[in-house]
């Protein structure tokens, strides 16, 4: 099992419940790993049999660009996308903080984190 990961990639978005949350944003930090087992001989050296984080970057930026209520909703489409573009990935896990959420004390962030594992 060979695993990628992309640790603390910031955004500035507008997911949030509340409509001044979705007006004003907030910034982000996302978190994503990726185990998979390669689809052939990693000794070719080609990229086309791994994972590409460059492109799991890509997919994260798009779909952070999206305003969701929910985080939760932001990490499944996540994690759909980067199923749908590599099928052979055995488990993904996307951890999104959102850094200083607005409530009534100092909190340095709120998080989701959401799993998922080839059955």
């Amino acid at each position: 099992m060979i695993n990628i990961a992309l640790q603390g990639a910031e955004f500035f978005a507008y997911h949030g419940f509340y409509p001044e949350e979705q007006k004003i944003g907030c910034r982000f930090l996302v978190d994503v790993n990726v185990g998979f087992v390669p689809p052939g001989d990693l000794l070719e050296d080609d990229l086309n049999k791994t994972v590409d984080y460059e492109r799991v970057y890509i997919i994260v930026c798009e779909e952070m660009k999206h305003p969701r209520k929910l985080i939760e909703t932001v990490g499944r489409a996540i994690i759909d996308r980067v199923k749908k573009k590599y099928p052979f990935v055995e488990s993904i896990e996307v951890t999104i903080k959102k850094l200083t959420p607005p409530l009534s004390g100092k909190v340095a962030h709120s998080a989701v984190i959401i799993n998922y594992k080839k059955s």
